[in-house]
């Protein structure tokens, strides 16, 4: 692992998917395919065994709690649901000084956090691997599960190297997170990527040049464009996400009057695609607002909760591949000989 941001050493954080190799990311993807083949025996190895993993959420969530708790125990490990109020985070504690405690504590750390600053200090300061579970910028462990979920439905006779994804919908700078986390993971694995947009919700210059940066050392290609029968021609995965966000009600009318009904993915939409094309939403989603229901529920072009599920088995690949190389693990023989060691100092002194 030589591309992610590494701090402190030997310290491999997971911040953003832009930062890995194209080889490192499909090595994460068969890491995942494992353990979702191990999952479907029954037989997910605990290679955690007495790990644990401290959950900090800023922010409500679903999936990615869910699957990060559950992810750790399948591993043999062990997860605490840390929030505001119930942890000194960024308020009364320094960011600095959290990340020195809890890394004493645990093996990593996951934030997910109203602000991309606090997950870059978390990781600066913190001795342990860093998981970034979404901050206002982008969103990585969703970014790899998308594109594994992708990787297990290419259309026939076809190449996953050779997809064409599209994104529909807000990708503007503060507010289209999943049009950015998109695009980082395109741009790791050298993919055609259009992005497709209203022109004042278009994606900022300096996150164009981000992303064709990387996509010139692997090969993809990047397309920026309000041109939605153009943008969708040819294309195997639409992913939309939501139009609108708390903190900006006061742009819900505009928003929906600019998206709507061009860029609502639905089923005229995903037919001009072509019948290869299959639609993802990283959820939650607005029914019949950015995406209908029948988009939604369909039983073969939507794939939206498959790759719901791949949250889970992302998670356990993310977390084998980071915290696993750190592992500490005695022989028999030594444990033994702690175990006999404790057992006899208590037994003497507690009789």
């Amino acid at each position: 692992m030589t591309a992610q941001t590494r701090t402190k050493g030997t310290v491999t954080h997971f911040l953003d998917t832009i930062d890995l190799s194209k080889q490192e990311m499909l090595d994460l993807f068969e890491t995942i395919r494992m353990l979702k083949e191990a999952d479907m025996q029954g037989a997910v190895p605990k290679i955690l065994e007495g790990a644990s993993l401290a959950m900090i959420f800023e922010e409500p969530s679903t999936r990615t709690r869910v699957s990060f708790e559950t992810a750790m125990t399948d591993l043999g490990g062990h997860a605490l649901y840390l929030k505001p109020g119930e942890i000194h985070f960024g308020s009364h504690e320094a960011i600095k000084d959290t990340a020195r405690v809890i890394s004493s504590m645990c093996h990593g750390i996951m934030l997910r956090a109203k602000e991309h600053e606090s997950v870059m200090a978390l990781a600066e300061h913190a001795s342990v691997p860093v998981f970034n579970a979404m901050t206002y910028y982008n969103h990585p462990t969703q970014g790899v599960c998308d594109f594994f979920t992708m990787s297990e439905n290419v259309p026939e006779g076809k190449r996953f190297e050779d997809i064409k994804v599209v994104f529909v919908g807000d990708s503007r700078e503060d507010t289209g997170i999943m049009s950015k986390e998109t695009g980082h993971m395109c741009a790791t694995l050298g993919l055609d990527y259009t992005v497709c947009s209203p022109a004042r919700y278009s994606m900022s210059e300096g996150e164009q040049a981000k992303i064709r940066a990387k996509m010139a050392e692997t090969g993809g290609t990047l397309t920026v464009t309000d041109d939605v029968d153009a943008a969708i021609e040819g294309a195997d995965f639409i992913v939309p996400d939501v139009w609108t966000y708390y903190g900006y009600e006061e742009e819900e009318a505009d928003r929906l009057a600019s998206f709507m009904p061009k860029y609502q993915l639905n089923m005229d939409m995903l037919d001009r695609a072509g019948a290869q094309c299959k639609a993802l939403h990283c959820l939650p989603a607005n029914r019949d607002v950015e995406i209908t229901s029948e988009v939604l529920d369909h039983p073969t072009r939507s794939i939206v909760f498959q790759e719901a599920e791949n949250r889970l088995h992302t998670q356990r690949g993310l977390l084998a591949w980071f915290l696993y190389p750190r592992m500490r693990e005695a022989d028999a023989a030594l444990k033994q000989y702690n175990e006999g060691r404790l057992r006899s100092f208590l037994d003497t002194k507690l009789k």
